[in-house]
């Protein structure tokens, strides 16, 4: 459990102003797995180049590896707590794909993440199966009991690349029931991608949106959106997703549709962009990943975009009103791509309170992405680390990993996640950052004391005692207000010696 604690000593003075800042601590960056290196073959023992995140399940986590493998079509993977150091397990190994539709019996190159429920994942492949083009499995958390639940058809022939069902899943699954919900970012009737939904037993397959046909390059337009890529978002009996291209601008939209496939609605489409690098707009362009809910407000990331060009933060209500650019990342600059803040967050955001967190794909000091932080109104953002630069463009190698493409996740003080790059076989690394302890100041004004700290440390509660030795730390019940960038918390001064700190939550 992490504290932050101040002294306040409230004698009879009339007036007093001092600023006591006790220095935050820098969150702490550890490498739990380097994925091994890849030949030309692209084949290794664990898989490489992970662009899925993790989910964990007690102190367990499962993530999915694009490439690498026994046949370089991808695993899936394990990664448990052993002491103070991780053992890994590669589950499965999706096996080599057949010429010229890169077809197989099991699916190959899992992109997207995974879901568990009573002992069992359910992910995609956005290769593969009986049509090449992808499917839908199901796997026990130890290796066994494999299942290809559905596979895609082929996309016909020619440039429209239709089919019934949809093409090339890049989505991770949401599951209800015992039904499973995603998206295909190709085929459909329009070509452009579908939302459907699948029991977990590979029964009841149905397409519930096909998106239409778009223009051609470079515009992309349509009225729905083109090309899904990000996962789903259930509440109640609707689904919230993205498609990257489309919309009557050809640079995305946001939409809903409900379970059963009806009400289909366009709730933002991303406007155009400038003709000249670094492309910039008001909201973004090309999302590709997912949203998260809270209340009646979505809130997401586009890569592309902004009014620097680098990528958007944004929220939205459910109704498709109050559209919010939160934050604009900066375009990079020089050979290596650096920049201050991050670019390109491809990966989609984890809510704490009033805190979101997510990671950019790019940029940072190294070039090589960030993770960051930012108050839900768009305030205080913080860039919690740089991923480090790369010895060469070939070889990707470093001490930490780079391009963090996946969702992160958090368990008590730590966010976890995995780059697709980096490490010390440049094949990727699966990582943790313990997040910072905020700091916590006090400035005495007359008769009264205001006590603060950073919004973003919106994990920490304020607690008080009047005698430090009896461990009787109480919460301040009413939630301290944010004014401008911070939580404050203002106190009558009395007669008395008083202690404050922070308590994670």
């Amino acid at each position: 459990m992490k504290y932050q604690m101040l002294l306040l000593c409230s004698l009879a003075f009339s007036l007093l102003i001092a600023e006591l800042p006790v220095q935050a601590q820098s969150p702490t960056f550890t490498v739990l797995y380097s994925f091994s290196s890849i030949g030309a073959n692209l084949t290794n023992d664990d898989g490489a180049d992970s662009q899925s995140g993790l989910i964990l399940s007690g102190n367990t986590f499962y993530g999915t590896a694009y490439q690498g493998g026994v046949a370089a079509n991808g695993a899936v993977f394990r990664i448990d707590p052993n002491g103070s150091t991780f053992t890994f397990s590669n589950l499965r190994s999706f096996t080599a794909t057949n010429l010229p539709n890169l077809t197989n019996t099991d699916g190959a190159n899992p992109i997207a993440g995974l879901i568990l429920s009573s002992g069992t994942l359910y992910g995609t492949t956005q290769n593969g199966g009986a049509g090449g083009s992808g499917i839908v499995f199901s796997l026990n958390t130890d290796g066994s009991y494999f299942s290809n639940l559905y596979s895609f058809t082929a996309n016909s022939a020619g440039s429209d690349y239709t089919n019934g069902d949809g093409a090339n899943p890049a989505s991770a699954l949401v599951l209800s029931g015992n039904t499973l919900y995603g998206t295909a970012q190709n085929g459909g009737a329009g070509g452009s991608g579908t939302v459907y939904r699948v029991n977990i037993d590979g029964s009841g397959f149905t397409n519930l949106h096909s998106f239409t046909i778009n223009s051609d390059a470079p515009d992309y337009t349509n009225n729905d959106g083109a090309y899904p890529a990000g996962s789903l978002m259930l509440t109640g009996q609707t689904l919230y997703g993205m498609a990257q291209r489309g919309g009557p601008m050809g640079n995305g939209t946001v939409f809903r549709v409900n379970t059963d496939g009806s009400g289909f609605t366009n709730l933002h489409s991303f406007t155009f962009t400038s003709s000249v690098s670094p492309y910039t707009n008001s909201d973004g362009a090309v999302p590709l990943g997912n949203l998260i809910l809270s209340g009646d407000k979505l809130y997401g990331t586009v890569p592309l975009g902004g009014v620097r060009g680098g990528g958007v933060v944004f929220s939205i209500n459910t109704d498709g009103s109050d559209f919010t650019n939160l934050y604009n990342f900066t375009a990079t600059n020089g050979p290596n791509s650096t920049n201050f803040d991050g670019s390109q967050p491809i990966a989609g955001l984890l809510l704490l309170n009033h805190t979101l967190y997510g990671a950019a794909g790019l940029g940072g000091t190294g070039g090589n992405g960030t993770i960051f932080s930012l108050n839900i109104n768009g305030s205080n953002f913080v860039n919690l680390y740089n991923f480090t630069s790369t010895s060469s463009a070939s070889s990707y190698t470093n001490n930490d990993g780079a391009v963090p493409l996946g969702n992160l996740i958090l368990s008590d003080d730590t966010l976890y996640g995995t780059t697709a790059k980096g490490g010390g076989s440049g094949a990727g690394t699966v990582f943790a950052l313990g997040l910072p302890v905020p700091p916590l100041s006090i400035a005495f004004m007359t008769g009264q004391s205001v006590i603060s700290w950073p919004a973003w440390g919106s994990n920490f509660a304020l607690q008080a005692t009047t005698k430090l030795y009896s461990g009787n730390w109480s919460n301040i019940t009413d939630g301290p207000p944010i004014i401008g960038t911070n939580y404050v918390f203002t106190n009558i001064l009395k007669d008395q010696a008083g202690y404050f700190r922070l308590e994670q939550k």
